[in-house]
């Protein structure tokens, strides 16, 4: 079989079992396995058994567990509750100070789960009420909630950029400080917003209105002072390259254990939703690097790769306007496919195209994961926007893209600058780590 008709064979496939509603793990292997018969017979079944088994072994997947566990039960204790208790005394007495901090609160949330369905929903849950009790425009809110709610997988400990890391052999540390600089630009740009907008328009986000004392305030930052230094000393020991991401993500599940259990929270029913919710979630994340891995491993074995490389590489495009291409392309799949897929389907044709074009990785593959980001608020299948969905069901779905509408263009608008100044990225990763 031709590459181009494997191409298009494989790829139609796929994207008519996910239309149908197939589970996209399950899609990606389907589709490995019928044309690993089609083209070699069963005797082709087993080299890509062993890719699978070879991504099975690897040992940055052995990370996934332990920092979504890390992430769930931190949201499911009540330390999300006094997080936001704290940003909420701190916003200060200014129009969309409320909202303000509620942004920086998802942002925290997001660090700390390193996940958007759980840094959206908990900030949804605990701050939407607040907001519309002082008067706050819903939809402002909930665009501002799944905008910076979607930083879960951009700013680290990050399952997506593990998997990157993992796909590109590039280190995990440095795509976590490059997230990290990107999500910091992005929360400041969606702050500014919020912030030029309560301002022009107070009757949106009005002042709360409440004196609190210093001492209030700093009171309020004592139950959150423990977990939040647990994450940044996992982080800073991956930075710093004191620990891989594996070792780091174990010490601080089971820090973080300890920390819920010294509040009195741990019980038997709190293990069972932890342990429960955890090992879904890391089930789903392990199955799609499995499908994903058949499916590349089948395509590579019948020149798939090769050939898409060697028509990119061959086109008459000039070298930025291919990493331009290519960012597209991941923008638009990013509404379409869940991130991991598109990760582990696209990166290996991407990514050496990058290198031969003499750019550098880790700035393209961190702007790529931003791309990935803003997939999660625009239509059709943005994830955010159904979440945004559950939590207030009565607001239309077209009100709701209206609402991340703008966040999707400062979003795009980061993106942009990051592309144009790739220094930020760069050198600020590279100081950073020094």
């Amino acid at each position: 079989m031709s590459p181009e008709l494997l191409t298009i064979g494989m790829f139609g496939a796929l994207l008519l079992l996910i239309m149908a509603g197939v589970s996209l793990s399950f899609a990606l292997g389907g589709v490995a396995v019928v044309f690993t018969l089609m083209l070699s017979g069963p005797n082709g079944l087993f080299p890509m058994i062993s890719a699978v088994f070879g991504s099975m072994w690897s040992i940055l997947l052995t990370a996934v567990p332990f920092f979504v566990f890390m992430g769930v039960a931190l949201a499911r204790s009540r330390i999300s509750e006094n997080l936001y208790e704290a940003f909420y005394l701190w916003s200060g007495r200014v129009n969309g100070g409320l909202l303000l901090g509620t942004a920086g609160f998802a942002a925290a949330l997001s660090a700390m789960t390193g996940s958007c369905a759980a840094s959206t929903l908990t900030t949804g849950k605990v701050g939407l009420p607040a907001m519309e009790k002082h008067g706050y425009d819903k939809l402002f809110a909930l665009g501002t909630i799944g905008a910076a709610g979607t930083l879960g997988i951009l700013i680290p400990p990050s399952v997506t950029l593990i998997v990157i890391g993992m796909t590109t052999g590039l280190s995990v540390g440095r795509l976590f400080m490059g997230g990290l600089i990107a999500g910091i630009l992005v929360l400041v740009l969606i702050m500014a917003y919020v912030a030029i907008r309560s301002h022009l328009a107070p009757s949106m986000a009005p002042a709360v209105g409440r004196r609190v004392r210093t001492s209030e305030k700093l009171r309020a930052l004592r139950s959150v002072v423990v977990p939040l230094l647990i994450i940044l000393s996992v982080l800073l020991t991956i930075f710093m390259g004191l620990a891989t991401p594996t070792e780091a993500a174990a010490v601080g599940a089971m820090a973080v254990f300890l920390a819920v259990a010294l509040r009195g929270e741990v019980t038997l029913q709190f293990i069972r939703q932890v342990s429960h919710e955890t090992a879904s979630t890391t089930g789903m994340v392990i199955w799609i690097v499995f499908g994903a891995t058949a499916f590349v491993s089948v395509y590579s074995a019948g020149g798939g790769i090769a050939f898409m490389r060697g028509l990119l590489l061959a086109s008459e495009i000039s070298p930025w306007m291919m990493i331009v291409l290519m960012q597209l392309i991941a923008l638009v799949l990013g509404m379409f496919l869940d991130p991991l897929g598109i990760i582990l389907l696209v990166l290996p044709i991407f990514y050496p195209v990058v290198i031969a074009l003499g750019f550098d990785p880790l700035w393209f593959c961190v702007i790529f994961q931003l791309n990935l980001c803003i997939g999660y608020i625009t239509p059709p299948f943005g994830y955010n926007i159904f979440y945004l969905k559950a939590l207030s069901p009565e607001t239309p779905i077209l009100g709701l893209y209206r609402a991340v509408m703008p966040y999707v263009a400062l979003m795009i608008f980061a993106g942009m600058l990051l592309m144009l100044f790739p220094a930020i990225l760069i050198d600020g990763t590279a100081l950073l780590i020094r």
